[in-house]
């Protein structure tokens, strides 16, 4: 009987990091996206001298970034067992 409980435990505890990592990292995929993604395209709106195409370009790689760590985080959260 023991065995099973611990079974189970041992799932739930493993279920329980992969979601707390999965968090950890997506909220820092956020992060990426809203410094380096939005925060410098609505600075350079509200600038009087604006320079896009370089502004563009760090968005693009943000966003990119950004995507990317989600979609591993998305792809670790299969290895959830039930």
């Amino acid at each position: 009987m023991s065995g099973v409980n611990d079974d189970a435990r041992q799932r739930l505890v493993a279920n329980e990091r992969i979601k707390f990592t999965a968090t950890y990292a997506n909220g820092i995929g956020v992060a990426i996206f809203a410094v380096g993604g939005f925060a410098p395209l609505i600075s350079t709106v509200l600038s009087d001298q604006p320079h896009f195409a370089p502004v563009i370009f760090i968005m693009a790689v943000c966003w990119i970034i950004s995507g990317a760590i989600h979609l591993t985080v998305r792809n670790a959260l299969r290895d959830l067992r039930s």
